[in-house]
């Protein structure tokens, strides 16, 4: 985690990452982390892993349908990486702080060293 704690002390984010049913299982935020950066990032890793994809494939579902966003827990925006291991589903990653590319980048990283 250290070079996803390093790139979000320069974004000013928050990383959460949760087990496959949502579960909270870390959190980190940096000192200068706006305060709902930390519910958004909890919300984003949870979405990724109750719905088993990333959290951008909202976005793009809500621009094209927005009745989406009436989903229980629906979050459309980039930045929540399922994590899957040998086909299953082992949590999820979910970042904010950033703008929507620099969240999908800290979440990548992340994931990289989780996995």
């Amino acid at each position: 985690m250290r070079s996803t704690i390093l790139a979000a002390a320069l974004l000013g984010g928050a990383t959460a990452v949760v087990g496959p049913a949502g579960e909270l299982i870390y959190f980190e935020k940096m000192d200068n982390t706006q305060i709902a950066s930390i519910a958004i990032a909890q919300h984003k890793a949870r979405v990724a892993a109750t719905f088993r994809r990333p959290t951008q494939v909202f976005e793009a579902a809500v621009n094209a349908n927005p009745s989406m966003l009436t989903l229980d827990g629906v979050i459309a925006s980039p930045g929540g990486i399922p994590l899957i291991e040998a086909g299953k589903l082992i949590g999820a990653v979910g970042c904010s702080g950033g703008t929507s590319a620099q969240d999908v980048q800290l979440c990548k990283a992340g994931a990289a060293l989780i996995k």
